[in-house]
């Protein structure tokens, strides 16, 4: 079973940070390819940032130059640090891991097949 587990979410002021993790487990550990995805109140969600096995990284471009993802493969677990958080910022933050191999990471929702339950981060203005 594949298990995927996001924390560190909170509220914060805008203009602060956050670290998002993100633990795989199960069948979902050392998937190679894993995102973050976000979904504000009365909105779709929407890719906030993806990485693929060699490292390389996609950003939405509402975030682009604020936040960073990160992957530690010996720990299966996935980061997002988060600086200069605005409101606009706030919603629920997922975890997901593609099940297949990616051809470079991917912000393309369809493709992740496990999903955590998401953590939640709140700015405040």
């Amino acid at each position: 079973q594949a298990q995927v587990q996001e924390s560190g979410g909170g509220s914060v002021q805008a203009g602060g940070s956050l670290r998002l993790s993100c633990v795989a487990s199960g069948n979902a550990s050392n998937r190679p390819c894993m995102a973050w995805f976000r979904q504000a109140p009365g909105k779709e969600r929407e890719g906030v940032a993806a990485i693929d096995g060699n490292g390389r990284t996609k950003y939405a471009d509402s975030i682009t130059g604020r936040f960073t993802i990160s992957k530690d493969n010996a720990k299966s677990t996935l980061y997002l640090q988060m600086n200069t958080l605005k409101p606009e910022d706030t919603a629920m933050y997922y975890c997901a891991t593609l099940r297949t191999v990616c051809i470079g990471a991917t912000l393309r929702e369809a493709l992740y097949t496990s999903w955590g339950q998401g953590t939640q981060v709140t700015v405040s203005s």
